[in-house]
């Protein structure tokens, strides 16, 4: 019997380990590589090429919602499961578009996480109890972008975008209290390169200012106050 091969990423050892012995029970899969960090993940997904991605938001470095872009870039096919401490509405949005096979908090029962592994290798994607082939996929995110979207977005889907990664480096230095201008200085790029770059992430998060904006990114697991 081919077994499915299965890439966990998590920072937390221990979490990791509760992961790796749950799966390997199952006599479907097998448990290739293991990391702990967004670079480790893109690393090992490029050299194993796993069928199935357990992949953490909340990562050191590259998030993960950084990782499943830049896997679908690159055209890696593998289902990309992944879990989150931070559970809401938008955050599944940004998963899904960011080209996410399934979303699940960390508490999710075992067995229903075994399950929904079985079902995103075979093409499915899985929303809460829903499960959904590609085009029933769309139709639910933009049957809830458009719920969601405020009337000054023209194009709603756009403010579901990830941020990029210019944008999260960024953010990053915002959590720590930096200044455009020490931003810049420490980027080597010019003030009103920041400013803009500023710019585009109030609107991306539909925030009022860097504060709200950095909490949004820290709660979500975007950015990170230490790396």
């Amino acid at each position: 019997m081919d077994k499915t091969s299965i890439l966990v990423v998590d920072d937390h050892p221990l979490f990791r380990q509760g992961l790796r012995d749950l799966l390997r029970n199952e006599p479907d899969f097998e448990v290739v590589g293991e990391g702990a960090n967004g670079q480790e993940a893109l690393d090992l997904m490029r050299a194993l090429q796993p069928h199935a991605l357990i992949l953490d938001i909340n990562l050191p470095g590259i998030n993960g919602l950084q990782v499943t872009r830049q896997l679908r870039v690159e055209r890696n096919l593998a289902a990309v499961v992944m879990l989150t401490a931070y559970d809401d509405a938008e955050q599944v949005l940004h998963a899904f578009r960011a080209g996410g096979s399934a979303y699940c908090p960390k508490d999710v029962p075992p067995g229903k996480l075994v399950q929904v592994i079985r079902q995103v290798v075979q093409g499915h994607f899985v929303v809460d109890d829903h499960v959904f082939d590609r085009e029933g996929l769309q139709a639910w995110l933009d049957s809830n972008v458009e719920q969601a979207g405020r009337p000054y977005v023209d194009d709603n889907r756009e403010a579901f975008s990830p941020l990029s990664p210019r944008e999260m480096e960024i953010l990053q230095f915002v959590t720590r209290g930096l200044s455009n201008k020490e931003i810049a200085l420490s980027l080597g790029i010019s003030h009103q390169t920041v400013k803009n770059h500023m710019t585009a992430i109030l609107h991306k998060l539909k925030v009022e200012d860097r504060t709200q904006a950095a909490v949004y990114a820290l709660r979500r697991g975007w950015v990170r106050l230490q790396d």
